[in-house]
């Protein structure tokens, strides 16, 4: 695992544009608010928290998008009102 995230999001707060499939049925892109590192809202890593929706969902996701095993995701939510946990690969314009 990843060392935790000591410092927020760069883009913490802020609307981005992100190109995943969060529902897995519905396309991006998706506007969502970003707000921080999933490790700094959660206290602990995505791949640990164990039923939590949002991480299984990511999970899934994940897996058939090939994304990386790592802790650069971060929690937000998209104007729907739903968190979601989402890779920095998949926020446009990443950094």
């Amino acid at each position: 695992m990843s060392v935790p995230h000591l410092s927020p999001h760069p883009r913490a707060r802020q609307p981005v544009t992100v190109d995943a499939e969060l529902h897995m049925t519905v396309p991006g892109p998706h506007q969502f608010v970003i707000e921080d590192w999933a490790d700094r809202v959660f206290g602990q890593s995505w791949m640990s928290m164990n039923g939590n929706p949002a991480a299984l969902i990511y999970a899934m996701r994940s897996a058939t998008a090939g994304l990386p095993m790592d802790d650069e995701v971060v929690y937000g939510k998209s104007l729907s009102g739903r968190g979601h946990l989402v890779h920095v690969r998949e926020i446009g314009g990443a950094q």
